[in-house]
């Protein structure tokens, strides 16, 4: 029974990371701002005041970074790219930038690290925002011309891509909410620029595939299981509409070309026409990807409540749950639930959980940083992946959300998901000790223990 815990052998092991929350070096060899420069140097937007300018300055500490992902064993490292390094104005080309991307992938190389590479993980350049972001249709063609200079000098060095980093914060707590950049709260131009988001990366895999790459390519989107608080019907109908409002308005138009009709019609009235939508579109936003990411933290429990603006939901933690230092219910069950709802409901493709973490008030212990409840949680969460794989789940790999403390949007600094410790003061890496557990189990392909 030594290995029944293990995984099969061509599994990836990996750890990820973002261009803002860890790069730092916000002005440098031509990068302008993106619109997280601009959201977090508004007063009030992020916690504590602080921004990315600094992060993890892994613009400069990049080969030290590579090098402590070799110790641990790390084969497999998702990182993103600053497209305002690429572009920092209109039509302009930054070599520079390229640059950097360039040595960072040469590094991972020296070191044996295979990098699966997101083109956009929220950091929208300023001067597209400017002209609207991702509420203005033009900002697709933008962000073609930035794949396609991303596909012509990386591909042949990167075998797998990311379209578009969740675009559910992107275009909802970013257009909507207003939580994150660029602080908007216009729920019309919320759900136009999921549209947007969708279609760019629609539009990115057939420009990939015309460039012949043997490489694979798909979108990241942040998903959940949900259950209804209690059974009253309008309890479901509201845990119906978080559905439908964070999973079926992504994986439907993925997956069945179409946006749900129960969303459509709850929408209209708060948002008019759907006349953002162009003779086509569906079926580009339906090109088949290579695979589908998925990150995923917690499930969700809803009731019917005024909490949310526009589903008329509320979200709770039910009494006496683990919760992580986000405040998010610890429920491991719920990942294989949404994995097997997905190959069940949508496709049997090839899924790799592109994020799944913990953020934990770490400790100091005989110089050692404790982290129990970090490797409980990813020991739980591993073990239900594993158990989607045993009934021939098509899951591929697991990434690591993430491998460096870093800046975590609006809550700044203050909370921490990294299985590597970072002093922001003075930039010193400690591993902690689920860095040491996760190296563990990648160098044994499996978990510890035995059923």
């Amino acid at each position: 029974m030594g290995d029944s815990k293990k995984f099969p052998d061509s599994f990836v092991w990996g750890v990820a990371a973002s261009s803002y929350q860890i790069e730092g070096a916000a002005d440098r060899d031509g990068r302008t701002p993106s619109i997280w420069d601009t959201f977090s140097e508004t007063p009030g937007k992020v916690y504590g005041g602080h921004t990315g300018a600094l992060a993890c300055e892994h613009y400069v500490r990049y080969p030290e970074d590579v090098r402590l992902m070799a110790q641990l064993g790390v084969k497999h490292y998702r990182f993103s790219v600053s497209w305002s390094r690429i572009f920092p104005e209109k039509g302009v080309l930054n070599e520079r930038g390229l640059a950097f991307y360039r040595s960072l992938l040469e590094e991972m190389e020296k070191h044996g690290i295979t990098p699966l590479l997101t083109l956009y993980h929220w950091d929208l350049p300023q001067w597209i925002q400017d002209e609207g972001g991702w509420v203005n249709r033009n900002t697709i063609d933008y962000y073609l011309d930035y794949a396609r200079v991303m596909f012509a000098t990386f591909g042949a060095d990167v075998p797998i891509w990311n379209t578009i980093n969740e675009p559910w914060c992107a275009a909802i707590l970013g257009y909507g909410v207003g939580v994150h950049a660029p602080g908007h709260t216009n729920w019309r131009e919320a759900i136009v620029a999921a549209h947007h988001l969708l279609l760019a990366s629609g539009l990115a895999i057939r420009e990939y595939r015309k460039f012949g790459l043997t490489g694979r390519i798909g979108i990241t989107l942040n998903l959940d299981h949900n259950d209804s608080a209690t059974e009253d019907e309008r309890d479901e109908a509201a845990r119906r509409r978080h559905d439908g409002h964070l999973n079926r308005w992504f994986l439907d138009p993925l997956y069945k070309e179409d946006y749900p009709e129960d969303m459509k019609a709850w929408y209209h009235p708060r948002i008019g026409e759907f006349d953002f939508i162009v003779p086509g579109d569906m079926e580009i936003i339906g090109e088949p990807g290579d695979f589908l990411g998925v990150n995923y933290y917690t499930r969700t429990v809803i009731r019917e409540g005024n909490d949310h603006p526009v589903l008329l939901t509320e979200q709770v933690v039910q009494e006496g749950c683990e919760v992580t230092d986000m405040g998010w219910e610890v429920h491991p069950e719920s990942l294989f639930k949404l994995l097997c709802r997905i190959r069940d409901d949508y496709a049997d493709i090839p899924i790799y959980i592109t994020e799944n973490g913990a953020a934990q008030d770490d400790h100091m212990v005989d110089g050692k940083i404790e982290d129990a409840d970090r490797i409980r949680y990813l020991q739980a969460h591993l073990e239900q992946a594993l158990r989607f794989i045993r009934i021939g789940g098509n899951l591929q790999g697991y990434y690591l959300w993430s491998f460096l403390d870093n800046f975590e949007w609006a809550y700044g600094y203050g909370k921490r998901f990294g299985i590597i410790h970072v002093d922001f003061g003075t930039q010193i890496r400690t591993p902690k000790q689920s860095a040491y557990w996760y190296r563990n189990v990648m160098l044994a392909g499996g978990l510890p223990g035995s059923d």
